[in-house]
């Protein structure tokens, strides 16, 4: 068996990776680590858990963790992460990290959206973890940056485009509507119940973090520069992200064209669902899975295509991705434990 360590499991993505992890016929669950729940049984912090994990939660201790992990999830936020991950790399432990530390592959870009960063000599070997466009270099990886939640859903609408050179990549506009989960557990004005429940409001316009892990990703599917305009938004909803991405045809292409183009892209991709006809992507029908649904409409009245993409952001976006990494990494089959039917209603 699989011996894994959850780092950082006391937050939203780290009851996720459990909720996965422990029914995956492959791995141990084997640490738990939670600066702040430190001894207590982590169906206690989760009651959803209960039945199904009983370990402990333990401080982080690279050395005492990498001496039972073979795998570890670094579930910490940006600057937290960077910290920890070089010592579980030396110690021989493959890394999954879902922060933001990694993903990056420009020293001064980070440090312009972020802080300055103490191991940027491992940005070229840390691999962008979305296995539908870099399955290969991940499966020979020991560290993988998972995508964040907005880039996932944009990269795999905007990617069959961009490589067939079918949009013009000075026009992209994405609109991205996140539930309040994408916030994370701590507590935050915004995130309140009275703040959220019945309001739809946008967010860091102009200046949110995923801007230069979206451009960076679609500028290499392009082999061009891309400056995209992106505003993510807050839904009063626990989980789901849908994006709806604009873009100038380069050619004259009709939906039925387009989709077919899509369903070829991701034909062999067991987690991209492509939707028939006029049916679009809704999160009602993703919640709780790794799927993206991504459907389409060609607009003849003004030449541009818009591509509309759901994922649930603590899955596909965050968890579930690096499950499907993981089992890529260590020679599973991309789909072991992640086999979940959507929840409806």
């Amino acid at each position: 068996m699989l011996k894994v360590a959850i780092v950082g499991a006391s937050g939203y993505t780290g009851a996720e990776l459990l909720r996965i992890l422990v029914g995956h016929p492959e791995v141990e669950i084997c640490c738990v680590t939670s600066r702040q729940h430190e001894g207590l049984p982590i169906h206690q912090v989760f009651p959803s858990l209960s039945g199904f994990c009983d370990l402990l939660c333990e401080p982080l201790d690279v050395a005492a963790i990498a001496a039972r992990a073979d795998v570890v999830f670094t579930a910490l936020p940006h600057k937290s992460a960077m910290e920890v991950v070089p010592g579980f790399l030396d110690a021989g432990c493959k890394v999954i990290d879902l922060s933001a530390d990694y993903r990056l592959k420009d020293q001064d870009v980070y440090q312009q959206w972020y802080q300055p960063h103490t191991s940027p000599e491992l940005f070229a070997e840390a691999v962008y973890g979305l296995p539908e466009l870099y399955a290969e270099q991940i499966r020979s990886a020991r560290l993988i940056a998972n995508p964040g939640c907005y880039p996932t859903s944009v990269i795999l609408a905007l990617a069959p485009l961009l490589e067939e050179q079918l949009i013009d990549p000075k026009t992209l506009i994405v609109d991205s509507k996140s539930g309040v989960s994408g916030a994370g557990r701590g507590v935050k004005l915004g995130s309140l119940f009275c703040e959220s429940n019945e309001g739809f409001k946008a967010y860091g316009i102009a200046s949110h973090r995923h801007t230069p892990e979206i451009e960076q990703e679609l500028a290499s599917l392009a082999a061009t520069d891309i400056r995209l305009s992106f505003t993510p938004h807050l839904l009063p909803v626990n989980r789901g992200i849908l994006s709806t991405c604009y873009a100038d045809l380069l050619e004259t292409k009709s939906s039925d064209e387009l989709l077919d183009l899509y369903r070829q892209r991701y034909a062999d991709e067991q987690f991209v669902r492509v939707m028939p006809g006029e049916q679009l992507p809704n999160i009602a029908y993703i919640r709780g899975t790794n799927f993206c649904d991504i459907g389409l409409v060609s607009d003849p009245h003004t030449g541009r295509v818009i591509v509309i993409s759901a994922i649930d952001n603590l899955v596909k976006g965050a968890a579930g991705q690096a499950v499907q990494n993981m089992n890529i990494m260590c020679g599973f089959k991309d789909a072991i434990g992640l086999g979940i039917v959507p929840m409806f209603p």
